[in-house]
């Protein structure tokens, strides 16, 4: 019988390995892309987040040559997640993206970005009510790569125009946004009313989304266009203990749960794969098909 195997299109680190680190080596990926390997999976976007844009451009240039470097990492790393700067700034929103360095999309910062990771970007994250007209939504959207919203809170109006104008795609729905919402006009339940129209990618550890709430977003959702998605730091297969995403200090305890240093707020998960299938099967009442579709088959084809 063939291993299951997993494409993951939001990987910020593995193994105790941050892709976001300004001090991030061959051996160090190598060692973080082997063991992706042996636990199947076939490929990963890696993700960069939200910095000062000469950082991020540092980092994905670095991604880029090492990738070029290393036959197994370029197997491993299909290309890359932009998630930032063009996010929310509305508390909760963020995330534990650093608030000062988020901004206004632009176009100029874009290109810098895209340039940086020379052809590779498959997936563009940002707040569609950040970006004026939506310049940098029609820029994207004409570049052959997926334009996600995410870290947003655009009202339902907002949301269907940038839709209309090149979003296509809906990143970790359910988190990048306050514990607390409003109960019936939200941005879960507007991204869930424009579901025809958006990938929507979820996290399936059971901390950043309860299993019995998962499984009522994939009843909604259906298989067709839904992805899992780790949001994997380098914590994932890797013991508890403190470790960086970026330049933020985080804890993993026993429970798996990340979070800031002194603080509620997830930042990332510890989650692999294999263990978000686990899961998908035992607690959210997927069939083996059905969880293979989400983890392999839709993300394999949105990068594809």
């Amino acid at each position: 019988m063939m291993e299951i195997q997993y494409i993951d299109l939001q990987v910020n680190g593995y193994a105790g390995v941050d892709f976001n680190s300004d001090v991030l080596s061959a051996e160090m990926l190598h060692k973080s892309c082997a063991q992706l390997k042996i636990d199947n999976v076939a490929g990963i976007l890696a993700t960069v987040i939200t910095a000062d844009i000469p950082v991020m451009q540092a980092r994905l240039q670095r991604l880029v040559s090492l990738r070029q470097q290393d036959p197994l990492i370029a197997e491993i790393i299909k290309g890359f997640h932009i998630e930032g700067p063009f996010l929310s700034a509305e508390p909760g929103f963020r995330g534990a993206h650093p608030q000062g360095w988020i901004r206004e999309a632009n176009v100029d910062d874009m290109k810098r970005l895209l340039d940086a990771a020379d052809g590779l970007t498959k997936i563009v994250t940002l707040a569609p009510e950040m970006d004026d007209d939506f310049k940098v939504i029609r820029f994207l959207s004409g570049q052959n790569m997926w334009v996600s919203a995410g870290h947003c809170n655009p009202d339902y109006d907002q949301l269907r125009a940038a839709i209309d104008a090149g979003v296509s795609m809906f990143t970790h729905l359910g988190n990048g946004c306050p514990q607390i919402l409003p109960r019936h006009d939200n941005i879960i339940e507007r991204a869930l009313a424009c579901r025809d129209d958006l990938w929507l990618c979820f996290i399936a550890d059971g901390i950043h989304i309860p299993f019995f709430a998962l499984r009522n977003y994939l009843k909604i959702a259906g298989t067709e266009k839904t992805i899992i998605v780790s949001d994997a730091m380098a914590a994932a297969a890797a013991p508890p203990g403190q470790y960086r995403l970026s330049e933020l200090e985080l804890e993993v305890g026993e429970d798996r749960i990340v979070r800031e240093l002194g603080k509620e707020n997830f930042a990332g998960s510890a989650c692999t794969m294999s263990l978000s299938y686990e899961n998908l099967i035992n607690h959210v009442n997927c069939t083996p098909s059905q969880a293979k579709k989400i983890t392999f088959e839709n993300p394999l084809a949105a990068i594809a």
